[in-house]
Order: structure tokens, then sequence, then C-alpha cells
């Protein structure tokens, strides 16, 4: 296996749905706090989403309540109520070429822009004959991480390291 050409930053969203995300939005934005960042609506997806966001700057996080346009079609956003994961990586096109030649297998679209302006692509919550690995059950969202969140997340790391040293 060779090495690992990118780096997986951190939590870049959750996606939950739900028949009616008023729902969500009572428990999420009324109760928790987290403020309403914006909507994405979209026929092809299937999809009626509130963007929500805790944390600030680099570190701030999604968490998009989502409900189906359409309950009897596919995707259905909410039959799964922990939709999806969604990860920061700091580069994408190597992440994606890297782990299909690890047999990883990727849901179709391909890459592409998000609902929150980030390139984005899927990781299937199932491998197949071709491609073993998936998410066992769980839909994984990569997301291109912008120049500012790579750098926060580093400097992060390198100020962790600081002070460390070997025993």
């Amino acid at each position: 296996m060779s090495a690992r050409p990118f780096r997986i930053l951190g939590v870049q969203q959750i996606a939950i749905g739900a028949p009616d995300k008023a729902r969500l939005r009572r428990l999420w934005v009324d109760l928790f706090g987290l403020e309403v960042t914006g909507t994405f609506v979209s026929e092809r997806e299937n999809v009626d989403e509130d963007i929500c966001a805790t944390g600030a700057g680099p570190f701030k996080v999604e968490v998009d309540l989502m409900q189906p346009l359409d309950p009897e079609k596919k995707p259905a956003v909410h039959t799964t109520p922990l939709n999806h994961v969604g990860l920061w990586v700091d580069d994408l096109p190597k992440a994606v070429e890297w782990l299909s030649a690890q047999g990883v297998r990727f849901a179709p679209g391909g890459i592409r822009r998000g609902a929150a302006g980030f390139d984005i692509c899927f990781i299937h919550p199932k491998g197949n004959d071709e491609f073993p690995v998936g998410g066992e059950g769980v839909l994984i969202e990569l997301v291109q991480a912008p120049p500012e969140v790579v750098q926060a997340f580093r400097a992060l790391a390198e100020a962790g390291t600081e002070g460390v040293t070997a025993r």
C-alpha cells in the first residue's frame, strides 16, 4: 500500500434526516441554539435542508437538518436519521484517486460542488465486488477543505506537538 497522499482534518458536517425538519429545528435551533446559516433545496437530491452551524471560523461544524421533498422518492434522506457524516480533507482529488486504488466504493456523481459551496464526493455505504470497501452502512462525505481550514488544522497539529519529548 502506498503512502496516503492526503489527510482527514476533522468533522465538517453531520446531516440528520426526518420526515419533517421542523421537529429537528425545535431541538437543534430552538433548544441547542445552533444558528441557521442557509438553506438548500434540490429536486435531484430530493432534499429540503436547513444548514445550521456550531463553532466558529475554520472549526465551525455544520449540522444539516433534512427532509425529503417527496417521501416516496429516492434518495430517502429521512429513512436513516443519521444521513451522513462529512469529513474535511486537505486534497480531495488525491484522496479519491488513492482511496479508489485501495478498493473504496464511491457513490455515483463524482467530485462536484456541494450545498455549502465546497467540492465534495461520497463514499458509498456498502462495498461491492469491484470496490469492496464502503462505509459499513454509513454514507461518508469527503469535503475539500479551503486553505484557511487546512492551515488552521495544521497549526493546531503543530501546537499539539510542541513541548512533547521522547521518553
